[in-house]
């Protein structure tokens, strides 16, 4: 496994860049791409699911991102130290029905000396929400620097 800087112990600097670094990732949507940002044997909680190394992470994201379509991702910090960092989040997504949602959500995050993310916890909840109440209608991929980030845009 190669670093994936920054490393901890983070700063607030660091910290805010290792948020927008996943961010960018999750942005994506492509499995192998993220999973490569976890230990091989990283522990996953998500919502109610568990999660153990990376063909686990990468089969659980091929299953989100199947369902979840059109899926745009803001993260922001909410806290970190050392070899944590706690993060908030929204994402926007369809079904394949067309209802949007809007799912909200927390996560905690803990490293390896190398970068790597160990342990992910995460607590969602998803909010039905109108196609007109859409907030993310970047074209799919990283959010663009001069995108309003969640305090911004009042989530």
């Amino acid at each position: 496994m190669n670093a994936r800087p920054p490393v901890p112990p983070f700063t607030r600097e660091t910290a805010v860049e290792k948020v927008r670094l996943a961010e960018d990732a999750w942005n994506s949507r492509d499995p192998r791409t993220v999973a490569q940002a976890y230990t091989p044997d990283s522990s996953w909680r998500n919502r109610a699911e568990f999660l153990r190394g990376h063909e686990e992470i990468v089969a659980f994201l091929e299953r989100k991102w199947a369902r979840e379509l059109d899926y745009r991702l803001i993260k922001e910090l909410w806290a970190f130290g050392g070899d944590r960092i706690a993060v908030r989040f929204a994402y926007e997504w369809h079904d394949d029905s067309g209802n949007w949602f809007r799912s909200y959500g927390n996560e905690n995050w803990e490293f390896d000396e190398d970068g790597l993310m160990r342990r992910r916890l995460a607590s969602i909840n998803d909010l039905p929400i109108e196609e007109a109440d859409r907030r993310y209608r970047w074209p799919l991929g990283r959010r663009p620097d001069d995108h309003p980030g969640l305090s911004d845009l009042g989530l």
